[in-house]
């Protein structure tokens, strides 16, 4: 047996915030103009929200009134000074990527993975933290003692093919008003069982709030970057990570749509071969529209590359196989953007 440990971040946690907020104002843009360009970044902190970036668009929409109404559906009341430092995408850029062209929207790596360890073709560990950040993020919306930001860690004994045997520590810190700890600590521990019983996995030991107290949280306590969970947002460590965050960006920057479509791929082989796992990296060029190189490996070792499969990892292609154009962005933001 071996420890292995993964991680996720509640739907409250600044840093999430902010993809939810980069992502909301990207939708806003595509549902007006579905040809927007946007690259949003989000920075929050100390009673402000900083938005910069490049946006290219036709669309006229209010962001103030997105950054309120998200920070109101995840749970915060406080208000904060909106800074609005947005400008164009660069002209050297829009050369190989306009419509007509159709060239990546950068260069970079991607990956996508899947494995058969469950029914979202997913590592068992990540389901279950997927779901308890779900859960919590339900519970918190309704339970006056329970505030929206938070993380979970799983520490899990797996065997020799990496499959999750059993719990050692389940670690959950969350905020909360600290007048009820015991009732709170009780709920979630409840939760997490009923989540592990379903996949037959026991828990040894909780470690929640180990420092002792966390009420001072979100953007008072900490601050928040869009991007700045690209581990969590991918493959939670079970799989390698490519070099770019997606929230905020458009589809046809491939730091976001040809990592969606690695996924998708992955999934395909891991069914049409029958593999344990399987892994996927695709490579561009800014401007370029076929990916430079594909790599496929598995249990079974390193796989062929369909030729069609590069046609197919267009952006052109894959925003429009996977409707990218047609896609709630934020909703991928708030829990994990490969849940299925």
């Amino acid at each position: 047996m071996k420890l292995y440990s993964n991680e996720i971040v509640f739907r409250g946690h600044p840093d999430k915030v902010c993809d939810q907020i980069s992502d909301a104002i990207l939708d806003a843009y595509l549902k007006e103009d579905k040809h927007s360009r946007c690259a949003i970044e989000v920075m929050g902190g100390k009673g402000k929200i900083f938005i910069t970036g490049e946006v290219t668009t036709t669309a006229h929409i209010d962001i103030c009134k997105i950054v309120n109404r998200v920070l109101t559906d995840i749970g915060y009341t406080t208000k904060y000074e909106i800074i609005n430092n947005l400008g164009k995408q660069s002209r050297d850029i829009a050369l190989g990527t306009n419509d007509e062209i159709g060239g990546a929207g950068d260069q970079g790596m991607m990956f996508g993975y899947a494995c058969n360890d469950t029914k979202e073709m997913l590592p068992t560990a990540m389901v279950i933290l997927q779901k308890l950040s779900r859960w919590y993020d339900e519970e918190q919306n309704k339970n006056i003692h329970l505030y929206p930001d938070g993380k979970a860690q799983i520490t899990g004994y797996y065997d020799e093919n990496m499959k999750l045997q059993k719990i050692k520590y389940f670690t959950i810190s969350y905020q909360n008003d600290e007048q009820n700890r015991r009732k709170t600590d009780k709920l979630i521990k409840d939760k997490c069982r009923e989540i592990c019983n379903n996949y037959n996995i026991d828990i040894e030991k909780f470690l929640i709030n180990p420092t002792g107290r966390f009420l001072i949280g979100g953007f008072e306590g900490d601050a928040g970057l869009t991007g700045r969970k690209i581990v969590v947002d991918s493959y939670q460590s079970f799989a390698k990570v490519g070099g770019g965050a997606f929230s905020g960006k458009d589809p046809s920057k491939v730091d976001r749509s040809a990592a969606y479509k690695a996924r998708e791929i992955a999934k395909c082989y891991l069914k049409k071969y029958n593999l344990t796992w399987c892994s996927v990296q695709l490579s561009y060029a800014i401007g370029i529209k076929e990916p430079l190189a594909i790599y496929i490996n598995s249990n079974k070792g390193p796989l062929e590359v369909e030729k069609m499969l590069y046609e197919e990892c267009t952006p052109k292609n894959i925003i429009k196989d996977l409707d990218l154009y047609h896609t709630c962005y934020e909703e991928k933001a708030r829990f994990g953007h490969f849940t299925n």
